[in-house]
């Protein structure tokens, strides 16, 4: 497939190091394979931004690179105005970023309760009990199953738990991996209904998302990732309607 590359090199040279969220030609490897090259992202404070692609395109790796999972070779991350491309993953979820992983990574022995708990493992303040009630007024079915342990929920319920728990560090911005992955229809519309709330509500959303049509629909903006190089980027009406997008990512 061959998608006319936008200048996007060009149009970071523009951005004000300033802004609440910027990659700056991030590169990284596995040995000799070359995963993302030159890769250049903003996201506005209270946006919300896609990433979509084929498997393989190298989003994920994108998202453990911006929580320091991984190591990147090359590029700068700013966040808030600072350079946090040396900062270990606990810094980061200290000043703000929060992943809710692919697979969603839950402590399946542990009850939901204690895995909201976990989320809030770096606070020390007085408000974790409330904003635990929060994420129970966002998932009642949490608060019936708080004493469950994890591992016994229903694949729609582990989501929403991995969400919650990625709340409980009260992040400034979000990081979601492939959010409808393995999820009924009906369950995808309830995720995606909290998301959508969640940004009204000023939650910065970064969204990597295999459902490119429910990704655009949903986003303020997006990006087109293929074979680790940023291909296209826009407003997510558009994108909709780009008919190389429509052919590569949407089945039309």
């Amino acid at each position: 497939m061959h998608i006319l590359v936008q200048d996007i090199k060009k149009s970071w040279q523009t951005m004000d190091k300033e802004k609440f969220f910027a990659i700056e030609e991030l590169s990284f490897s596995y040995g000799q394979i070359m995963a993302l090259k030159d890769i250049n992202i903003e996201i506005k404070k209270g946006e919300m931004v896609a990433l979509i692609g084929a498997n393989g395109a190298g989003k994920t790796t994108l998202l453990r690179i911006i929580s320091a999972i991984e190591n990147h070779q090359k590029g700068e991350i700013y966040f808030k105005g600072e350079n946090i491309s040396k900062k270990s993953s606990t810094k980061r979820v200290q000043m703000g970023i929060a992943q809710v992983p692919e697979g969603r990574g839950l402590f399946n022995i542990l009850s939901i309760e204690d895995n909201l708990l976990m989320g809030a493992y770096l606070r020390n303040d007085d408000e974790i009990q409330s904003d635990m009630e929060y994420i129970y007024d966002l998932f009642p079915v949490l608060r019936e199953k708080k004493d469950h342990y994890a591992g016994t929920l229903s694949g729609g319920q582990q989501q929403m738990l991995a969400v919650g728990r990625a709340l409980m560090s009260k992040p400034d911005i979000l990081l979601l991996d492939e959010p409808s992955m393995g999820l009924a229809p009906i369950i995808v519309d309830d995720i995606f209904e909290v998301i959508e709330n969640l940004r009204k509500k000023g939650t910065t959303i970064f969204l990597v998302e295999q459902n490119a049509y429910l990704a655009l629909e949903t986003s303020d903006r997006a990006y087109v990732l293929e074979n680790g190089k940023m291909v296209m980027s826009g407003y997510s009406k558009e994108l909709i309607n780009d008919k190389e997008v429509k052919k590569a990512y949407l089945g039309m």
